[in-house]
């Protein structure tokens, strides 16, 4: 038995000449925020695909209003909100990770009951929660919050040493006596006492932080999940604004729980 709609379509006498049109156009203007990617704002769209900026901005407001968009953290843009990721997780149950998809081998395949449990976290915590996987000395991007998208993927991917969802990595890899992870900023490995100051203070407070690296005012914090030999399998990400980083308070606790349900699921 399926749940009735909260949006119930009008019946067919009701529709009018005017609504398959704007219905239309309301599909177009999510189709160009999920070409232009994260950020896109609504005088883009409107210039792109040539409609009135006050017909662009109205669809706009009602595809945030229903969660098919959402609004960056820092208000400048939009992007592809949660009800786009749970249509396509009906169509596609059992995708695979966005990393794994790419291409990149070894990446571990997210149990639903660990999305289960991120999930929830969001639900509680103001801010953005993703859920990163470690193989060897790669990072893989296993569960990015859709309503607060990761600043740049690329560069997370690319210099581990400028998040803390990387730094987590390289702290670890140190601690064991290994060499760190290649993909470091052009800094970090002309200068190796950066990576073991990240070490020290991944070391002291059980987690990483870094601030203002990508969005100025904005910062992220990362807590290890480990696996039943204590080796480092994943990493649970919070980001938000830099005060919450700094005097994460309350959340921390959450993040900690949310850390212990998950390592036997990722394990």
């Amino acid at each position: 038995m399926t749940e009735p709609s909260r949006h119930p379509l009008p019946p067919p006498a009701d529709l009018r000449a005017r609504q398959p049109k704007a219905v239309h156009s309301a599909l177009a203007v999510l189709e160009e925020a999920a070409r232009c990617g994260p950020g896109v704002t609504a005088q883009q769209v409107s210039d792109n695909l040539g409609l009135p900026r006050a017909t662009t901005y109205r669809l706009i407001n009602l595809l945030v209003q229903d969660e098919y968009l959402v609004r960056m953290p820092d208000l400048r843009g939009f992007t592809l909100g949660r009800k786009v990721v749970e249509l396509a997780h009906r169509v596609a149950p059992s995708a695979v990770p966005a990393s794994a998809a790419a291409g990149v081998t070894g990446a571990p395949v997210l149990p639903r009951a660990a999305v289960r449990v991120v999930d929830g976290l969001r639900a509680g915590i103001r801010g953005g929660v993703h859920l990163v996987g470690y193989v060897d000395e790669r990072m893989h991007v296993l569960d990015p919050d859709p309503d607060f998208p990761l600043a740049d993927e690329r560069r997370l991917l690319a210099e581990y040493d400028v998040s803390a969802m990387g730094r987590l990595l390289i702290a670890e890899r140190l601690a064991a006596g290994a060499a760190p992870p290649a993909a470091l900023s052009a800094r970090a490995q002309r200068a190796p006492e950066l990576l073991e100051g990240i070490r020290r203070d991944v070391a002291a407070a059980r987690h990483s932080r870094q601030l203002d690296a990508f969005t100025p005012g904005f910062g992220c914090l990362a807590l290890p999940i480990r696996g039943p030999r204590g080796e480092l399998v994943a990493g649970l990400v919070l980001s938000a604004p830099r005060v919450r980083i700094e005097q994460p308070g309350a959340v921390l606790e959450q993040l900690t729980a949310g850390t212990r349900e998950l390592a036997p699921l990722l394990a």
